[in-house]
């Protein structure tokens, strides 16, 4: 097999990104969520380009989850990030994300998810650029799957990208 020049693993990965992208600048746009849609987003907290205050740095020191419904303000929606206003125990916060810092996205309300492979920051490995999309439900408010811990999912599809990396 040839060398891949091109990276369609990266290309791949910012393309399934840009759907996130996608989705929030139409929400920042309206600044309502239409219909049932609501979006547990989960973020690496140490990733480059994160800023939240030093409180949830402290209290989510590797990784975090959001959920974006019914009370947010001032979405923000870059090329790179978004930034926007959420409150945390009825303290106002404002939290600046870059896209390539989110490994999750998942939309409850049409059992959507998108998982990306971002490594800790301390990892020293590689991601192996697999990208999955699960049917999962978040019935009574629950978190999504992906946020509970000992419970296997069931996958619906799996795009692996391994298949068109570089071989060492």
């Amino acid at each position: 097999m040839g060398q891949d020049h091109i990276r369609y693993d990266i290309l791949a990965q910012d393309a399934l990104r840009g759907v996130i992208r996608k989705v929030l600048t139409e929400v920042g746009a309206t600044g309502r969520l239409p219909g049932d849609h609501h979006f547990f987003i989960t973020f690496l907290t140490g990733a480059a380009g994160v800023r939240i205050s030093q409180h949830l740095k402290s209290k989510y020191p590797e990784q975090m989850t959001i959920v974006i419904q019914h009370q947010f303000w001032d979405l923000k929606v870059t090329e790179s990030q978004f930034e926007i206003g959420l409150s945390f125990s009825d303290v106002p916060e404002k939290l600046v994300i870059p896209f390539n810092a989110i490994r999750g996205f998942y939309d409850p309300s049409v059992n959507f998810e998108l998982e990306f492979d971002v490594p800790l920051a301390d990892d020293e490995e590689i991601p192996s650029g697999e990208i999955t999309a699960y049917p999962v439900s978040a019935e009574n408010g629950e978190e999504p799957a992906a946020a509970k811990d000992g419970e296997e999912k069931k996958p619906g599809s799996v795009v692996s990208l391994d298949a068109f990396r570089k071989k060492q």
